[in-house]
């Protein structure tokens, strides 16, 4: 059972920015469950993505793995022979839990889990490389050579998966899907002070792109076909293949 996230359920006076710390480690799982909608569907596809696209012999990038769920669901679908899962985290907590999670499940797919970060490891002969809601704490001028690193690292044909919080240009809509977001919290036990002490606490870390800005970027790097596979509300995710 999953440590309930109550990380913001009372005030704080000094609210400082969002960290991936050992207190968020702790209650992830319950935490990413109520606050992303769709992030069930997401890993399970993920998994079912890598299953068509990892070849053998080849990596396979989880980059900002967190506690590893998408890792874990790639290892469990992937049939590929001698196909190395090399997850990556910079946070010390999440990485400590993911070797866990990762050692507790016997597979034929080697997984290295690697405290690290992602704007700084290499990436080669990868077969399928994952971003799931990370890019969108990197800076925006980080993103860009980020993504032609991956570009590069990429074997013919491979695919980046990119999970992601959307913005949206036209203003109606994007506080329709903010509200509709901010419901499914609701409906999920958070209160309103949890909301929106968590929401300033992000404010300044994390600034999502709109799906037009993805395109774009993914389309001048090099790749061939860019689409949305899931969206819900103002979350969603995107492949990219070379």
């Amino acid at each position: 059972m999953a440590n309930r996230d109550n990380i913001f359920a009372a005030p704080i006076e000094k609210l400082g920015d969002f960290t991936f710390d050992e207190n968020v480690a702790e209650v992830f799982p319950d935490m990413i469950q109520r606050s992303v909608p769709g992030y069930s569907n997401i890993i399970s596809a993920i998994g079912m993505l890598a299953e068509r696209y990892a070849s053998e012999n080849s990596h396979v990038y989880d980059l900002g793995c967190s506690l590893g769920a998408a890792t874990l669901s790639m290892r469990r679908h992937i049939k590929a022979q001698n196909c190395r899962i090399v997850a990556v985290d910079n946070s010390s907590a999440m990485v400590e839990r993911c070797k866990l999670h990762v050692s507790a499940y016997r597979s034929d797919t080697d997984v290295d889990v690697l405290e690290a970060d992602i704007r700084e490891v290499a990436i080669k002969n990868a077969s399928v490389v994952v971003l799931n809601f990370t890019l969108q704490f990197l800076s925006p001028d980080d993103r860009q050579t980020l993504l032609e690193r991956i570009y590069g690292g990429l074997k013919p044909g491979g695919i980046l998966i990119l999970s992601e919080k959307y913005s949206f240009a036209d203003d109606t809509a994007n506080e329709l899907l903010i509200d509709l977001h901010h419901d499914f919290k609701r409906a999920n036990g958070y209160s309103e002070l949890e909301i929106s002490q968590k929401r300033s606490a992000l404010e300044n870390v994390m600034r999502p792109d709109s799906i037009e800005r993805h395109k774009e970027r993914l389309g001048s790097i090099g790749f061939s076909s860019v689409a949305v596979w899931f969206q819900c509300f103002n979350f969603g995710s995107m492949f990219a293949i070379k």
